[in-house]
């Protein structure tokens, strides 16, 4: 892949990565349960590589590939619910 991660922020609920291509990805912190119950030091201590964001005291990474593919979540209705 010939674009990767320039820098990285974070608010109260998305990630916002910029991209060497010029783009920003927003991406809500809720996709990653581990993420978004870190404090906002532990989200502050990461790593940039070539594939992607690494945290070492989290334990987890994420490579910017998966990032470009992943699909909002979707919500379901309840199918107890009936129409009257």
């Amino acid at each position: 892949m010939s674009v990767s991660i320039k820098s990285a922020r974070f608010d109260p609920y998305n990630m916002w990565l910029q991209l060497s291509d010029g783009r920003t990805l927003g991406v809500p912190l809720a996709y990653f349960p581990l993420l978004a119950s870190a404090s906002a030091k532990q989200l502050a201590e990461f790593e940039l590589s070539p594939r992607g964001i690494h945290w070492d005291d989290l334990d987890e990474d994420l490579s910017l590939e998966g990032l470009l593919v992943t699909q909002p979540l979707q919500s379901v209705r309840s199918r107890s619910v009936k129409k009257a």
